[in-house]
């Protein structure tokens, strides 16, 4: 079985392309090719799909085995993947759990991926939550870089306010106006990641408070800079929701 690996901004993937539908993991083999000492390594898995009346469906798993909500980093990988298997040009429509998803490829190796709309906000003093495909808690910290990701995303991800399901937790740095700096611990794979398209986008939307207006974001995370574009007509609804940034083809390989 050929597999890809890729990867956005650092979070990375294992690909298969699985339109003739032989391809059956259980949860246990995928996590043990995510494994990164004994398989391949990776944040996540995804299956690229036949769907009628799309260029493919995306079916991701965490690095623990398990079906994940929406990725949006994965998104702009398997975009990418779906050009080298020579299934779209420059523009896709797919499907993922959360529905539709739209994605422009760039003449300079960028990828946008609309995003899902977001409407409403639960917002605290210290965090926001928000759902921009998956569940998100955008914590609000003065120093990114010093902040105990694994512990302190370990234990508001496990706190029986987000039970059973658990959530993400973004750390956010403000660093201007528009300008944000993003670390994440992702549920399903138990640790931070190098970065998170869901988590990203969450972090610009929950930071314009109740501004209303159209928004262009620039984040840095520890695995390369993001952008993140959208409208808000009301304080806790965001529309155009547009994700913006690398999908790069690492290599190639067999599993056998």
């Amino acid at each position: 079985m050929e597999f890809y690996k890729y990867h956005g901004t650092g979070n990375d993937f294992i690909l298969l392309d699985n339109r003739q539908n032989n391809i059956h993991l259980t949860k246990e083999q995928v996590a043990a090719l995510c494994h990164r000492r004994f398989g391949i390594g990776a944040d996540g898995l995804m299956l690229l799909d036949h769907a009628d009346g799309y260029d493919f469906r995306m079916v991701y798993y965490n690095s623990d085995g398990g079906e994940s909500t929406m990725c949006g980093n994965g998104g702009r990988c398997i975009t990418a993947f779906a050009k080298q298997l020579g299934l779209i040009k420059d523009k896709a429509k797919f499907l993922a759990i959360d529905g539709e998803h739209t994605a422009t490829i760039f003449e300079d190796g960028l990828i946008s991926l609309h995003m899902q709309d977001v409407d409403g906000m639960e917002v605290a003093d210290t965090h926001v939550i928000l759902n921009t495909g998956s569940p998100h808690c955008v914590q609000w910290v003065s120093d990114a870089d010093e902040t105990d990701v694994y512990t302190l995303g370990k234990e508001i991800r496990y706190s029986a306010a987000f039970m059973p399901g658990g959530i993400n937790v973004n750390f956010v740095q403000v660093l201007a106006e528009n300008r944000l700096k993003v670390r994440t611990y992702e549920r399903g794979v138990e640790d931070e990641t190098l970065s998170c398209g869901t988590g990203v986008t969450a972090a610009a939307i929950a930071a314009t408070g109740n501004n209303t207006g159209i928004f262009a974001t620039h984040i840095e995370t520890p695995g390369g800079n993001l952008e993140v574009t959208f409208n808000k007509q009301t304080a806790g609804r965001a529309s155009n929701v547009v994700l913006t940034g690398p999908a790069v083809f690492v290599f190639k390989g067999e599993i056998l």
